[in-house]
């Protein structure tokens, strides 16, 4: 880049004059002035010396042979380009049509003969300072450009990055729609989805304080941690413990995150929220009103870890019903009078809604007609999660990344919980790190935690907590399960769970073996000689996903002992399909 101009230096003057005396008289004057001067006879001489020499001035009679001044004006500021050379006309023409078509021609001043020291001075030094402060502005305009291309640059690289971090995750699935209009390349809002190792879903939404870059900073850390811990099997309040005490920790004082986080099971049709601080999220039911979930929370990165409140509101579902939440965007979507769409256009939307039509597109569709297509007013995201069954989402676990390391083949690992440690701490992510650590049982993932999570799930509830399985079958019921749930698990004295993992190789593959046991007062096993129906008890709809993944159930004590055997093929290792499994069946000891 080069250095600003200086105002310092003599000027180089180009004269164009036929007359030779006016030519003389004009460069001797322009000399004592201390400026160097190129002078031309004809107006074809001085386009071609201004061409040589880029002069700063030019000083141009206004008639000579061969080309007059007007076309030679005309030439010179073609070739001048963009940097501005003042051109001032010499004449002794009075006519004011004459003297205006000098102007027209790119003259930007005119020196009457006979010539005058004083004002020739005079217009040189103004017209020099004009030139200065155009070659100034122009400097400073290329340094600006340049430091806007650098920029540019660097956010579009900056934003590849971003992306790669806080990308969308599994937000293509079926049951997921969303709209996000950002007003910039960065912006506040976020909006995650992780498929989970059981074959459900996390969600998270939430909206930054402010716009741009410093808004959208926080989304990094949010990202690695909620995709992370949600693909490791972290429960949603565990995830959200851990993005809180990391945003309290960088985000300057003032700065947070108003979130939702939903974690969806659509196994067993329920789904639990949390919001901090976004506008009120909705259940549109397909049999019954539709359920509002106000926000009950600070936002993310407000409160310290001993203050802040993970608690998850659960909901039953029915396949079919829809979860919607949205940032404060569309609430503050203004029509043409200034009003904003706020509650009440929510809420009307959903009312409004069309046989056939679903609720994302009944509330776009309103918030459109609206603010008249006009979306770009503020950072804007909503989205809608529907309640599916297991089938329709297959294959989402297989987007998890997996590790490249290699790990180990024979081993064996005992884990126990005990005590008030089974009310606040979930083995499930750990255990299943360990299995993952095969690289035979990576891409099963799903099946290894659904397996595992079955076993802790009724070892805890209901063979410690001693909870029945047939409350969960009514709303009320259902309701009362997680309240007794709650209770029991703050009561918890002298207990424990103990997992017992062996992984050996086979000729085909591999074994794992799971042994689960618990210190509760167990069930009876005989009456289980047969893969159950759903609903009964202890083994349950566990109990049959168990048989349909792995191998032979061994029941010992008083059924709080159970085996488990899941085989794998090489040939399938990498593959999604379900693993070669030996038959299932129940055995008693």
């Amino acid at each position: 880049m080069e250095d600003a101009p200086s105002d310092n230096q003599p000027l180089r003057i180009l004269i164009a004059d036929d007359s030779d005396s006016d030519r003389l008289i004009l460069k001797t004057l322009l000399r004592r002035l201390g400026h160097k001067v190129l002078d031309a006879a004809n107006g074809a001489e001085a386009v071609e010396l201004f061409r040589q020499a880029s002069p700063q001035i030019v000083l141009l009679d206004a008639l000579m042979p061969r080309m007059d001044g007007m076309e030679a004006a005309r030439q010179i500021k073609t070739l001048a380009g963009e940097r501005l050379v003042p051109l001032i006309f010499l004449t002794s023409l009075s006519d004011a049509d004459a003297l205006a078509r000098c102007l027209e021609a790119g003259g930007d001043d005119f020196l009457t003969k006979p010539y005058n020291r004083v004002i020739i001075e005079a217009k040189i030094n103004a017209f020099n300072r004009m030139r200065l402060m155009h070659e100034t502005l122009s400097h400073q305009r290329d340094l600006i450009h340049e430091q806007n291309r650098k920029l540019t640059e660097e956010q579009e690289i900056a934003k590849r990055v971003f992306e790669n971090v806080a990308h969308t995750g599994c937000l293509d699935a079926a049951s997921i729609r969303h709209h996000a209009s950002p007003m910039s390349i960065f912006n506040g809002d976020i909006l995650f989805a992780c498929p989970r190792p059981d074959g459900g879903i996390q969600l998270l939404i939430g909206d930054f304080t402010g716009h741009g870059l410093p808004a959208a900073i926080g989304a990094m850390p949010v990202a690695e941690i909620f995709y992370g811990m949600t693909s490791k099997g972290f429960s949603a309040s565990d995830v959200l413990r851990e993005i809180n005490q990391k945003l309290k920790r960088i985000l300057p004082s003032g700065m947070f995150c108003c979130a939702a986080l939903i974690q969806a099971d659509f196994a067993l049709n329920q789904i639990q929220v949390w919001n901090g601080g976004l506008p009120d999220g909705w259940v549109i039911r397909t049999a019954a009103e539709p359920v509002q979930l106000p926000s009950a929370h600070l936002p993310l990165g407000v409160l310290d870890a001993t203050r802040f409140n993970a608690a998850m509101t659960i909901l039953k579902t029915c396949p079919g019903d829809t979860l919607l939440f949205m940032t404060d965007g569309v609430m503050e979507t203004r029509n043409a009078g200034g009003d904003m769409f706020g509650d009440n256009g929510v809420a009307a939307a959903l009312r409004g809604i069309k046989d056939g039509e679903t609720p994302f597109d009944a509330v776009m569709g309103r918030l459109h007609e609206f603010s008249g297509g006009l979306l770009e007013q503020d950072d804007l995201t909503l989205v809608t999660l529907e309640m599916a069954d297991g089938a329709a989402l297959e294959g989402l676990s297989d987007r998890l990344q997996l590790s490249a390391l290699e790990g180990p083949a024979e081993w064996r690992c005992t884990y126990q919980i005990r005590d008030r440690t089974l009310g606040q701490f979930s083995p499930l992510p750990l255990l299943l790190h360990i299995c993952m650590e095969v690289p035979g049982l990576r891409r099963r993932s799903g099946e290894i935690y659904i397996l595992l999570s079955e076993l802790y799930t009724n070892a805890l509830e209901h063979g410690i907590l001693g909870l029945p399985s047939e409350w969960k079958s009514t709303a009320e019921g259902f309701g009362r399960y997680y309240e007794e749930r709650e209770k029991r698990l703050n009561e918890i004295e002298e207990h424990f769970i103990k997992f017992s993992l062996t992984h050996s190789m086979t000729d085909y593959g591999g074994r794992l073996v799971v042994v689960c046991e618990d210190s509760g007062r167990g069930f009876d096993f005989h009456k289980h000689g047969q893969p159950p129906e759903a609903g009964r008890g202890y083994a349950g709809r566990g109990l049959m996903l168990l048989h349909r993944l792995a191998g032979p159930l061994t029941f010992r004590e008083r059924g709080n002992h159970v085996e488990i055997v899941y085989d794998w093929h090489f040939s399938e290792a990498g593959k999604s399909e379900n693993p070669a499994v030996t038959k299932s069946g129940v055995s008693h000891e």
